[in-house]
């Protein structure tokens, strides 16, 4: 599985961004898929938003709620994560990431460490400036 991402740049705060995440490969609709970021000067990746396989259920960092917004579209085999109300701490490197989980269903648990995600994309910067 490759994963490209697309979509980052530079925004003011308050601002608003839209991620996009292609996947190559096929049966895409049976990988769950999730957002990481890794914020400058840290070593590690945060889950920022996951969403299962039929895009029934997701779930967010606290940081994140009501601001942004993960969704797919499984017959274009994308994943997106729309970004709006951007803050300055909203600064990092974004992940996108993808973990078979072929039997699970809307009402599974999402995995929401990086461990449980095989596969991730580059990376796109996201920065918002005050």
């Amino acid at each position: 599985v490759h994963l490209a991402e697309s979509g980052g740049g530079l925004v003011q705060a308050g601002g608003s961004l839209r991620l996009s995440c292609a996947s190559s490969g096929s049966s895409f609709n049976l990988y769950t898929m999730g957002w990481f970021r890794q914020a400058p000067g840290k070593d590690h990746q945060l889950i920022v938003a996951a969403i299962g396989r039929n895009g029934g259920n997701t779930e967010y960092a606290d940081s994140v709620k009501g601001r942004f917004t993960i969704s797919r579209d499984n017959a274009k085999n994308e994943v997106y994560l729309q970004m709006n109300d951007l803050r300055p701490e909203d600064t990092a490197v974004y992940y996108c990431a993808a973990q078979f989980t072929p039997l699970a269903s809307d009402t599974s648990a999402l995995p929401l460490a990086s461990y449980e995600y095989r596969y991730w994309g580059q990376g796109t910067q996201v920065t918002v400036s005050s």
